[in-house]
């Protein structure tokens, strides 16, 4: 009789739960039908949709150009001059700081511009490759650049431009090493460093010759 009882309490209980089931089931349609619906995409509303990002007014200058921009406040300072300056000369290569595509000046130091929220900027001077000709004219960086073929794919131009700006800067007359130490953190995927290192030493004033030791950068 025991074993008999049993059994008759799991059927009992299976079929409880069951008839729970459906019950559950028959009035699910019902509860969807008196969620509310969003009226612009037809379908019901998220009741735990993710909030607006949270919004910054800066004001900053970009190349000489005095800006101000509501930001969101998890823009990078790439994307803000990408997407919402439209300065697209500088580039974005690792998104992670490390290649030196992104790179801009930031109060005249050079910065991956990749790992700067944009609201850092605020009250601060930044320099894009875009600022370095004057009245349609290439810099001298720039125009030392093409004439030493400095330029192999293009990718990575606009951030070592910056960078050699920078370096150009505080070291107006730099020796090959200077040079490249100074350009350490600028990758360059087409391996042109030795152009690169040359045209630099060319803008400056000063030869591979004289500087290198050997004839030439290396």
């Amino acid at each position: 009789m025991g074993r008999k009882r049993n059994q008759d309490i799991s059927r009992r209980r299976f079929l409880e739960g069951t008839g729970a089931a459906l019950a559950a089931a028959t009035a699910a349609p019902a509860l969807a039908a008196q969620r509310p619906v969003d009226s612009a995409q037809g379908r019901p509303a998220s009741s735990d949709a993710a909030p607006a990002a949270a919004r910054t007014r800066i004001r900053l200058t970009v190349n000489g150009v005095a800006q101000r921009i509501e930001v969101e406040d998890r823009w990078t300072l790439v994307e803000m001059l990408r997407d919402h300056v439209g300065l697209t000369g500088t580039k974005i290569g690792c998104d992670r700081g490390e290649c030196g595509a992104c790179t801009v000046l930031l109060d005249g130091r050079p910065v991956y511009s990749c790992s700067q929220l944009a609201v850092w900027a605020d009250g601060r001077t930044v320099q894009t490759v875009e600022g370095l000709a004057r009245d349609g004219r290439l810099s001298p960086l720039q125009q030392a650049f093409v004439d030493h073929n400095a330029a192999q794919c293009g990718f990575c131009t606009s951030g070592q431009l910056m960078a050699a700006t920078a370096l150009l800067a505080r070291s107006p007359r730099p020796t090959a090493p200077q040079v490249r130490a100074g350009m350490a953190g600028n990758l360059c995927r087409c391996s042109n460093y030795n152009a690169i290192v040359e045209a630099v030493l060319a803008a400056s004033g000063t030869t591979p010759q004289t500087t290198a030791g050997n004839g030439g950068a290396q």
